[in-house]
C-alpha cells in the first residue's frame, strides 16, 4: 500500500467547518449550517476537525476553540482562577512561553489519560464498590495519583533543565561562563 493511502487508512479524515463572514459555521460533511455549541459536541465526540475562513481558508480553529472555551467560562463554574488566567497572560513574550504551553498541554494529557484509566476501571461498580476505589488509601487510587505525581515530577524536572539551559546561554551570550 503507498504511503499516504497508509496514512489515510490510519488517520481519520479531517471534518472541515468553513466559517463565514456572517459568524455562520458551515459542516461541509453534512452540508449544514450549524452552532458552536455543535462544535463543541464535535470536540466532545473526540473529532478530527479544522475551521476554516471560508473567504481565505486561513486554519482559525484555534480561535474558535478559545472562542467555546470563552463561552463555558462565562457561563457556569469556571474552571480557570483569575490567578491562573494572569499567570497565563504573564507568559506571553516570556522566554518561557513555548515551554509552559508544552507543558500545560502534557499535563492536561496526563490528567484526560488518568480520567479515562479511572473510567475503565470503574465500569458496573456499585456505589459501595466506589466508595472504596475512591478511598485515598485504596491500592488503585494510590497507584493511578502515584503515575499522575510522578509524571508531573518528570515534567517540573524537565522544565528545570530548559530554564538552566536557557540562562546558561543568555549568560554565555554576555561572555559570562559557569
Amino acid at each position: 500500500m503507498p504511503e499516504t493511502q497508509a496514512a489515510s487508512a490510519t488517520k481519520p479524515a479531517q471534518r472541515v467547518i468553513k466559517k463565514y463572514p456572517n459568524r455562520r459555521l458551515y459542516d461541509t460533511n453534512t452540508s449544514t449550517y450549524i452552532t458552536l455549541a455543535e462544535v463543541k459536541q464535535l470536540v466532545m465526540a473526540h473529532e478530527n476537525l479544522v475551521v476554516r475562513d471560508a473567504k481565505t481558508s486561513e486554519d482559525i480553529t484555534r480561535s474558535i476553540l478559545l472562542q467555546i472555551i470563552l463561552e463555558e467560562e462565562a457561563g457556569g463554574a469556571p474552571m480557570f482562577s483569575e490567578a491562573v488566567l494572569a499567570n497565563i497572560i504573564r507568559f506571553y513574550g516570556h522566554a518561557m512561553q513555548g515551554f509552559m504551553g508544552s507543558t500545560l498541554e502534557k499535563n492536561v494529557q496526563m490528567f484526560t489519560d488518568l480520567q479515562a484509566r479511572m473510567a475503565e476501571q470503574t465500569q458496573g461498580m456499585t456505589p459501595e464498590m466506589w466508595k472504596q476505589f475512591v478511598a485515598p488509601q485504596s491500592p488503585v487510587m494510590a497507584g493511578l495519583m502515584g503515575n499522575y505525581a510522578e509524571q508531573s515530577r518528570t515534567m517540573f524536572t524537565q522544565m528545570q533543565e530548559q530554564m538552566q539551559k536557557q540562562t546558561e546561554q543568555m549568560l554565555g551570550a554576555f561572555g559570562i561562563k559557569r
